[in-house]
């Protein structure tokens, strides 16, 4: 039987249909190695991800964003900021309202603004700076919004911040800073909402899928550009 086995291999050589390859396994040190490399950064993603994702990180800025889809709430805590840290405008951002309807077509800027004033900013302090309606790569367009509407009045900030909700954070700035480049400095401001569990989030069903869907937004944009050729606003 081996003799049969070493003549078919013999054949087969011959013909060029099989031929012999060395196979390297690791050791068992070599796989502890490689089993540590994959479970540290997940162990560290699960403890300190979300308050990686969750960056407050100002600047000196004149302007402040606000993006309008962070909700009432949101508003109301981006006025005070507003108010408390010497702003010269705040600029309300953001696309249609995913939840519009004929009686209210309006933007998240355009709801965004009018919350704002009934928080007690200044009509004149405030620059709606309505999105283009996409389904994808809304903070983008969003963005892109702001840094057209800033531009037709005329106003190139040196540094801005962008008030946002918690984890969607780090994202929004490094998508402000691509579109802004280096003349222009992006701050970032955090903000949960007063009732958010303080439990860790991978007990929180809605936080557990905030996390997947901010990890994989955050990674997308900082390794693959989210598939853009571009930044330029154009």
């Amino acid at each position: 039987m081996d003799s049969q086995k070493g003549l078919l291999f013999l054949w087969g050589r011959r013909l060029n249909l099989v031929h012999r390859r060395t196979v390297w396994c690791p050791t068992w040190l070599g796989t502890l190695c490689i089993a540590l490399f994959l479970v540290i950064p997940m162990f560290w993603w699960c403890v300190s991800g979300e308050s990686f994702l969750s960056l407050t990180e100002r600047t000196p800025a004149e302007v402040l964003v606000v993006e309008g889809w962070i909700g009432r709430e949101g508003m109301r805590a981006a006025a005070l900021e507003f108010a408390q840290r010497g702003y010269r405008y705040i600029v309300a951002a953001g696309g249609q309202n995913s939840d519009r309807s004929k009686e209210d077509p309006s933007s998240y800027a355009e709801m965004a603004a009018r919350e704002l004033i009934q928080s007690g900013i200044p009509k004149g302090k405030i620059i709606v700076a309505p999105a283009r309606d996409a389904q994808t790569q809304r903070t983008y367009e969003s963005a892109v919004g702001v840094w057209r509407t800033l531009r037709a009045k005329g106003i190139q900030p040196k540094s801005l911040n962008v008030f946002t909700y918690g984890p969607h954070a780090r994202r929004s700035r490094l998508v402000f800073s691509k579109i802004y480049g280096p003349q222009t400095e992006v701050g970032v401001i955090s903000w949960v909402p007063s009732d958010t569990e303080t439990v860790p989030w991978w007990r929180s069903s809605e936080r557990a899928r905030e996390m997947i869907t901010e990890t994989v937004g955050y990674l997308f944009e900082a390794l693959l550009n989210s598939g853009r050729r571009s930044n330029s606003p154009g």
